[in-house]
């Protein structure tokens, strides 16, 4: 009897190392399996690269452009806002974006003076509830994270996560599933 229990207890332990042996290995793979940020050298090389391709020296050249300066410009006014993301007053100025565009949906307002295009991308329809009620003329306050330009457009692209109106909200990107 005495064998047969030391036997149960040597295989016991034998494949309990074997369990956690493999479970080192497969946390080791997943730890060097995760991508390495690029330094600052090879995004400039990257970059240098994408600039001497054709869709590069058109960006270049729409950068240089009035209208690119203009986009740029317009973008400056609001940077301070969409870095400390604090709240902007916007009036809004058309409940339909410009003709050609891709963006999913969005609508123009106006922010000290400036048109912008408000991308609310890909949403989910339950997300959308509040949005038809938006009016021309209708004062909002929005909150943005990031700005886009593209020379297809002749205004900066402010990419939503707030929207509120007669403080009430009625936008609120969902946060983002895993991560990042």
């Amino acid at each position: 009897m005495k064998t047969i229990i030391y036997a149960l207890i040597v295989s016991l332990v034998v494949v309990s190392g074997l369990v956690l042996a493999n479970r080192e290995s497969k946390n080791e793979d997943s730890k060097t399996s995760t991508a390495k940020p690029i330094s600052a050298a090879e995004r400039k090389a990257v970059l240098k690269k994408w600039e001497a391709t054709p869709d590069g020296i058109k960006y270049k050249k729409w950068e240089a452009s009035p209208e690119g300066k203009k986009v740029y410009a317009s973008e400056a006014k609001i940077r301070k806002h969409i870095r400390a993301f604090t709240n902007m007053e916007a009036v809004v100025t058309s409940l339909s974006l410009p003709p050609g565009s891709r963006l999913g949906f969005g609508v123009m307002v106006r922010i000290n003076g400036d048109d912008y295009i408000l991308g609310y991308g890909p949403v989910k329809a339950n997300e959308l509830q509040q949005l038809p009620s938006l009016k021309v003329g209708d004062n909002i306050i929005i909150r943005s994270r990031g700005v886009l330009h593209t020379p297809k457009y002749s205004y900066s692209i402010i990419s939503l996560d707030y929207v509120e109106r007669d403080s009430k909200l009625i936008y609120k990107r969902a946060p983002r599933k895993a991560g990042c």
